[in-house]
């Protein structure tokens, strides 16, 4: 059994050093910082920047130092990037440590003393007014009309009541509830005052746990990473064989080595995709920058590309869904007598609202819950008093700045109602505003057993709106000796008033929205079943099946859990309420075991472990705390949870593009590796050299990094289902849509060498042919892979200027390397006959006109 300190001397200095010395400061544990060169070394070993770093050194090897420049150039500019992002990640502690330490009041040695958070340990005493930041885990021992906000923890936008208790005990409850003496470090106390003992610090506090839960997860790789990684891992071991047996081919069918080796190196840096990496690096870093603009920041970019697959998102409540604060939204004047109806004040925009549109008979009931009210409260319901008060009542002589406060009589568990007494300058007697829970105010204006009972069914009606409800009373008394407890003072009821913590204006239709993208809405809550469902249906969840509580949660098995989350079963469950912070992390697992991919927004504490463990964790960025925020992949920097809807279709375009560049990538290829292989086995000449292939990787690069990225998004973008969980980007249907078209350019360059050659021309002739039937070629490839969901034709229309620069270009240097001689024999042409050039342009464009109408059949397609 735990003995409790002395409440009126606390401990002594001997007792805080001897407990610093076993217990440690009261900071949250934090992994040993990585080093420069250990975050160095993890990004350089990615299979990618291996890549890039060696087609780098192969343009080093040939002499080209421009292009070496430009790939190692970037290489660096990545690295650095990354670096950046791994460190800004290793902030989620510290931001959780600052939050855990603030200044606290304790008494030691009979004396109180402000002493830093950090200096806290178990058993010190703790003295707690409106304000204050609580600096550790406690036990109440006294309070008086003690409340605080624990939503960093329980995800309540309502404070909770405080309630001292005897004996005293170490076990601490769970947050949220009222009445309960357990206090936790990090909330915040917004009314009463109150006297604790410390029973927990640092890490073994509910903050610390939620630190060690953040500390333990580690952030998985998104799918387009590990795909990216694998595919050069197998195409770099492939072209490495290839070219070895291409390069002793040539040797030993030649006896030219030299020539082998260059012919090797040629193939190698035909095959080896440097576009790839690029391709992901490139397409999610303007991502970003276009998300960024949407105001969101993306804190990994790789979760830009994992929103497109988001089939799941779950929501907390407070703060995402609504804007977490208390506004006011009814006024309610019960009947007088069976035969009259209650008078409803409905607030739909308190802050549009004018004085004259609120009506007069409803002017008391606010004018004497401002009375009851703090003057500059900390308590969110009695700001949303204040608030109403000052707008409704604006130049009315219901608001009574010149009042004298005489006495506050407050909360007590006895009697959850608070008065105020006030002294006017033009009455005689003293005014008293009373105000609290319903049965309380009933109790102090003893109503009848008919007027409390149509009173209880106008309370549970609007309870079950997910309302706060407080009852309003008014007294007078003589001036003089003022009585010690509210009951003796003649209260008559004046009204109910009714809170909420309004929907943010945009959710209802980005849920929508949502489900027109067949993405599930799951909300994840700490507040109570009624406004859970209340808000919920508000924001067009489906709330057929009903919420369930972390009681209930407690008692499932992983099975049961895991069946009630499937999104095909009839009793799919959307609402989970009174929900603790494990228990958020419990089922974004639990989501994740039945193979959905989960997004999980938040912006309390309480939500950083789940943020973390989620595929794509989205924190609040104006009222997300900095826990929430380092934790997560994606911040919304207004909080506005349409920009989820935003994201989640930038997402999905950046995954479009990317398949549409890849398969570019395989059809551009093919024909470059397949006439450097057919040289040699058919014992030709060398159709292309290093600076031929560098010329075709200057125009794949940026057709790839440019033109792709820069396509709108699909016309049915949001309106299909998220891509199946186990959809990969380097599928067989891409591999053989570029391969097919791959094959049949390759074809074209064949039928138009061989021609040449028929027709006698020079070598180095049919090379100049064939190069740019390549490039026209390219170009062909860029079109027809411009829209997945539009006729070919018609995605001619789309507006893309970065395209026709592109193509500008190619086709500018095309005429250079053809026609100006330094740039003939840099590439080792000689000019064809103009009249063999335009037959042989003419027929590869019919050729490929043909091809894609043959494909495409002028239809829609999907890539």
């Amino acid at each position: 059994m735990a003995i409790a300190t002395n409440s009126t001397s606390g401990l002594s200095t001997d007792d805080v050093v001897k407990k610093l010395r076993t217990n440690g400061w009261n900071d949250l544990p934090s992994a040993k910082p990585r080093s420069f060169q250990a975050i160095a070394w993890t990004i350089v070993s990615e299979p990618m920047f291996v890549l890039l770093i060696a087609c780098g050194a192969i343009y080093l090897v040939l002499g080209n130092i421009e292009d070496a420049a430009i790939l190692l150039g970037s290489v660096f500019i990545i690295i650095g990037m990354s670096f950046s992002q791994e460190k800004k990640s290793e902030r989620a502690l510290e931001a959780l440590r600052d939050l855990s330490s603030p200044q606290a009041l304790v008494l030691r040695n009979s004396t109180q003393q402000r002493v830093p958070g950090r200096d806290v340990v178990p058993g010190d005493i703790i003295l707690l007014v409106e304000g204050d930041r609580i600096p550790a885990d406690a036990f109440l021992i006294e309070s008086q009309g003690l409340t605080v906000d624990e939503s960093l923890l329980s995800g309540e936008s309502i404070p909770v009541r405080k309630l001292a208790s005897e004996p005293f005990s170490e076990d601490v409850l769970a947050p949220g509830g009222d009445d309960h003496p357990s206090i936790y470090s990090g909330t915040l106390v917004v009314q009463g005052t109150g006297k604790a003992q410390v029973v927990a610090t640092a890490g073994n506090t509910a903050l610390g746990r939620v630190g060690n839960a953040l500390f333990t997860l580690e952030t998985e790789p998104s799918r387009i990473q590990t795909e990216t990684q694998h595919a050069v891992k197998v195409i770099a071991l492939s072209s490495i064989a290839l070219v070895l047996f291409l390069m002793a081919w040539y040797g030993i069918s030649r006896n030219d080595w030299m020539t082998g080796i260059l012919a090797g190196l040629t193939l190698a840096m035909s095959l080896l995709p440097a576009e790839l990496p690029l391709i992901l690096t490139i397409f999610l870093g303007i991502g970003s920058w276009r998300i960024a603009k949407k105001r969101v920041l993306a804190r990994r970019i790789s979760a830009i590309e994992m929103l497109g697959a988001t089939t799941v998102l779950c929501v907390d409540k407070t703060g995402t869904l609504t804007e977490n604060r208390m506004a006011l939204s009814q006024i309610i004047l019960p009947a007088q007598g069976t035969d009259e109806q209650d008078l409803v004040q409905q607030f739909n925009d308190i802050q549009s609202l004018k004085p004259e549109q609120f009506p007069e008979k409803f002017h008391e009931t606010l004018e004497f819950a401002i009375l009851s009210s703090h003057r500059n409260p900390f308590d969110p319901m009695e700001k949303a008093i204040n608030e109403a008060g000052k707008i409704a009542l604006r130049g009315t002589e219901h608001l009574h700045a010149n009042w004298s406060l005489i006495e506050d009589y407050p909360l007590s568990p006895e009697l959850l109602a608070m008065s105020r007494v006030w002294q006017s300058p033009d009455l005689v007697d003293y005014v008293i505003a009373a105000k609290g829970a319903p049965e309380a105010i009933i109790d102090l204006c003893h109503l009848s057993e008919s007027a409390t009972q149509q009173i209880n069914i106008q309370v549970n009606q609007v309870a079950k709106q997910g309302l706060r409800v407080l009852a309003v009373a008014k007294a007078s008394f003589r001036r003089g000796d003022l009585p010690e407890i509210q009951h003796d003072f003649k209260f008559q009821l004046t009204g109910l008033i009714a809170l909420a913590d309004p929907l943010r204006p945009s959710v209802r239709k980005a849920v929508t929205e949502c489900h027109a993208a067949d993405i599930r809405v799951i909300m994840i809550t700490g507040d109570y079943p009624a406004t859970a469902l209340s808000i919920a249906m508000q924001s067009g969840l489906d709330v057929t099946s009903g919420a369930i509580t972390g009681s209930e949660l407690e008692t499932m098995s992983d099975i049961d859990l895991e069946q009630c989350l499937q999104s095909e079963s009839s009793n799919s469950i959307n609402v989970f309420c009174r929900i603790q912070p494990e228990q958020k992390l419990r089922l974004v697992v639990a989501l994740k075991n039945i193979g959905e991919i989960v997004a999980m927004t938040g912006d309390g504490v309480n939500d950083a472990p789940a943020l973390k463990a989620a595929h794509i964790g989205i924190a609040m960025g104006g009222r997300g705390t900095d826990v929430a925020r380092e934790a997560s992949a994606l911040v919304l920097l207004d909080d506005d949870f349409s920009s989820i809807v935003a994201a989640i279709s930038l997402g999905r375009r950046i995954f479009d593009n990317v398949r549409k560049a890849v398969v570019f990538v395989i059809a551009a290829h093919i024909p470059i590796a397949g006439m450097s292989i057919l040289a040699v086995m058919m014992g030709w000449p060398l159709i292309w050299l290093p600076v031929h292939i560098v010329f075709f990787e200057l125009m794949i690069n940026p057709t790839c990094s440019i033109v792709f990225e820069a396509e709108q998004e699909e016309a049915n973008v949001m309106n299909r289902p998220p891509r199946s969980t186990k959809a990969k980007i380097f599928d067989r249907p891409l591999f053989m849509m570029g391969l097919q078209q791959g094959v049949f350019l390759l074809l074209i360059l064949v039928a138009v060498y061989m021609g040449s050659t028929q027709l006698g021309l020079h070598t180095e002739q049919a090379r100049a042919l064939t190069f740019s039937a390549m490039i026209v070629g390219d170009i062909w490839l860029i079109l027809i892979n411009r829209s997945s969901s539009l006729p070919f034709f018609a995605s001619l229309k789309l507006p893309n200027p970065a395209l026709w620069w592109v193509i500008a270009s190619g086709v500018t240097m095309l005429g250079l390397a053809l026609f100006v001689p330094f740039m003939s024999q840099l590439f080792h042409f000689l000019s064809p006959p103009s009249s063999v050039l335009l037959l042989m342009l003419i027929s590869v464009n019919m050729l490929l006109t043909l091809f894609v109408v043959a494909t495409k059949f002028l239809s829609p397609r999907g890539v």
